[in-house]
């Protein structure tokens, strides 16, 4: 990570004007970073994450959240194999080993990579690790505006929107309310891709995991910059309407495409992949 320093941004002492990472408030980005072993987080996240801990045991985290990472990687691997290489990761949290420009560039010479999130310090931190990729690029942005990351001129600048684009929705929706219309939201995303693109999403369910844990969990995310929600499956099933689901389907992350990267096995997710056609 040459040319970052985390506490540097937070001071300004970068050359430039400080940036304001809202350290009044846990992320659901920091907190993530937190979870998978990273150091870009601050004490208002640890004490977030301590509460998640507490609702679900620190090896139901762990596991949840590597569970995820490894089925993003599966994701991209397959749909890199198939051809695609453009991707437009939305709420792709901090950057860390294995990201989307990194598993498909082994298997597409330059794939394009468009890194969304709206903590700002994911594009500080992004900004500083990809300064010599020219076919990456991160923005801040909010996906409760798919107009500004659609128009954004870093990602008309770096993907084609008349070819298939991969739009990643990762361990996001579950971050967006109801009343923030996530159907909506994502039809949008969707519309503006052709057909032969591909869909990618992960999301909390309250199919599976206890109760309890599940109130706990989402309690915990209370006074983030972005609450949790858990959905049943039913309702993520929705968001693949009108989509032509990759087999097998609308699984447990660890039962996609399972490989050779001890996965860990949680009843806390859902995920699949979809094909527009």
């Amino acid at each position: 990570m040459t040319g970052w320093d985390f506490e540097s941004a937070v001071s300004g002492e970068q050359g430039s004007a400080p940036v304001d990472l809202r350290t009044d408030q846990p992320t659901p980005a920091r907190m993530y970073d937190y979870f998978l072993g990273g150091k870009d987080n601050f004490e208002v996240d640890r004490e977030a994450a301590a509460k998640v801990d507490a609702a679900l045991g620190r090896t139901v985290t762990y596991d949840v959240v590597w569970e995820n990472r490894r089925f993003l990687q599966r994701a991209t691997r397959w749909l890199a194999s198939a051809g695609i290489d453009q991707f437009l990761d939305i709420g792709t949290g901090l950057p860390t080993q294995g990201n989307v420009h990194e598993i498909a560039k082994q298997v597409v010479t330059a794939p394009h990579v468009v890194y969304v999130d709206n903590d700002p310090i994911v594009a500080t931190h992004g900004r500083a690790l990809l300064a010599s990729d020219h076919t990456t690029t991160i923005i801040t942005a909010d996906a409760r505006q798919p107009a500004g990351i659609l128009t954004h001129p870093d990602a008309t600048g770096l993907l084609d929107f008349s070819r298939p684009v991969a739009v990643l929705l990762v361990a996001l929706f579950h971050f967006i309310r109801d009343s923030e219309n996530p159907a909506g939201l994502l039809a949008e995303f969707l519309d503006a891709v052709p057909s032969g693109s591909y869909l990618v999403l992960s999301h909390l369910t309250t199919d599976g995991p206890p109760a309890e844990g599940v109130a706990r969990t989402e309690a915990a995310y209370e006074n983030a910059t972005s609450p949790m929600r858990f959905r049943p499956r039913a309702t993520i099933a929705s968001f693949f309407d009108g989509l032509e689901l990759v087999e097998p389907g609308l699984v447990r992350p660890w039962q996609w495409h399972p490989g050779d990267d001890d996965s860990p096995r949680t009843e806390w997710l859902y995920g699949g992949v979809a094909r527009k056609p």
